[in-house]
């Protein structure tokens, strides 16, 4: 049934109750009203197919029992406590987020949100090394703090915020868009030598952090060739530095067959963050690091987080991680990617408008040009599939330094069935973008 009154009264609140500032899909941003699985309803009471996940975050789909009833349980007990006091939910989150972590990262400290999880992450560095500088990757996202907006490497999501200074941005590996104008693999990775480069030529010569996620979400999955990170990691070593990991949003086996994005690089960071998909839409981050490192901050001064570890997103992660464990595995992820990869593929040969599809598993982006030869960006045409999309009943993301670039990221227990039915959805989008161009 039509409600046209309600969503008119929502958008004009948003209109004037809120920022000007806050970035809304769609030509009329769609309120949303209820979800279910891999759904969700609008307030007009029509379905749409989640390939987006909240940006990557609802990993088990929308309203899961199990997690709705952890949620339940541990609101009957206690809601808040701060990190002042231990609680069974936060230690045992530690303890099952260490089983799954790579080599000697078993030590935790829970926050809100993934920009304080990166800022945590570099001041962790700094206080281990005793060094400052910090080396990030252009076209990188870092979150929306005064950290996280000058370690990230676009200036559209850097305006306003204060600049720390420090942080240096090297070339990313944009394949499809060499900075250095080479062809992979015959260029020899020669992107990750500019790490050097930078370090060399715009530092003290000392760095305490390299950070980089490794397919970098916000700047439109760009993914790294397979031994980029090992190369980088070992330049990073030379000059003091360690390795920071951003998996905010490759985490939790959306890459696939392993827990971490960075694991399929072959590569052992010294310090990871995480958040999104950690507890499926419960404000909750991590900064993982060995013990070596964590000891770093016994006698640094005292801190606090007042809402990191909370009862109720700790409660509702556990649940995400016995249903990561049991279902939506990062095995289920690698076969449903698969899967998801080869239509995009198959729609690439059927649409010039694709340039580029990359990514890993249930983590794809299609790069929109407006020929495939000159490989031109096409925003409009990116605006015009986000819309058509919306249309077919079909969420996905969009991104890229560009705004060209189409982000397809479903919840992990995406199966068979829901992957072709995006699929069609997104061919006939494409074929209504196409007669546009």
């Amino acid at each position: 049934m039509m409600n046209n009154n309600k969503k008119q009264e929502i958008l004009g609140k948003q209109q004037k109750y809120l920022f000007p500032n806050h970035l809304l899909y769609y030509t009329t941003p769609l309120p949303l009203e209820r979800g279910e699985g891999m759904y969700v309803w609008d307030v007009d009471g029509r379905q749409y197919l989640d390939f987006f996940a909240g940006i990557l975050t609802t990993s088990v789909g929308h309203s899961r029992p199990e997690v709705n009833e952890a949620v339940r349980e541990q609101t009957e007990k206690l809601i808040h406590t701060s990190t002042l006091y231990p609680h069974e939910q936060y230690v045992n989150l530690a303890e099952k987020l260490a089983q799954i972590a790579p080599g000697d990262i078993s030590v935790s400290y829970f926050l809100p949100s993934g920009s304080a999880a990166n800022e945590t992450a570099v001041f962790l560095a700094q206080l281990h090394t005793g060094y400052q500088e910090i080396i990030a990757l252009r076209h990188g996202y870092s979150g929306r703090s005064s950290m996280g907006m000058t370690l990230t490497g676009q200036a559209s999501w850097r305006i306003g915020g204060t600049r720390i200074s420090g942080i240096k941005h090297a070339l990313n590996p944009y394949c499809y868009r060499c900075p250095l104008k080479m062809t992979y693999p015959s260029c020899g990775v020669a992107c990750a030598q500019d790490v050097e480069d930078t370090i060399r030529t715009t530092t003290s010569g000392r760095v305490a952090a390299f950070l980089a996620e490794p397919i970098q979400g916000v700047g439109g999955f760009i993914t790294a060739p397979p031994e980029y990170f090992k190369i980088v990691q070992d330049i990073v070593r030379q000059y003091g530095g360690l390795f920071i990991s951003d998996e905010v949003q490759t985490g939790f086996g959306r890459t696939g067959n392993k827990w971490w994005g960075i694991e399929q690089s072959d590569v052992q960071p010294d310090i990871m963050t995480m958040a999104k998909g950690i507890a499926n839409g419960f404000p909750l981050a991590n900064v993982m690091t060995t013990p070596e490192i964590a000891e770093s901050t016994r006698n640094a001064g005292l801190t606090i987080s007042t809402f990191g570890g909370n009862p109720v997103a700790c409660a509702a992660s556990l649940a995400v991680m016995d249903i990561l464990e049991e279902e939506a595995t990062p095995e289920n992820s690698a076969k449903m990617g698969q899967l998801l990869r080869d239509g995009l593929l198959n729609l690439q040969e059927k649409y010039p408008v694709i340039g580029d599809v990359r990514g890993m598993s249930l983590m794809q982006g299609l790069e929109l040009v407006k020929d495939p030869v000159s490989k031109e960006p096409a925003p409009d045409a990116a605006n015009h599939l986000l819309q058509s999309t919306q249309e077919q009943g079909l969420l996905i993301g969009k991104g890229g330094l560009y705004g060209n670039v189409m982000r397809i990221a479903p919840p992990l227990i995406t199966n068979e069935e829901h992957i072709e039915e995006a699929l069609q959805k997104l061919d006939r989008a494409l074929g209504d973008v196409q007669k546009a161009v």
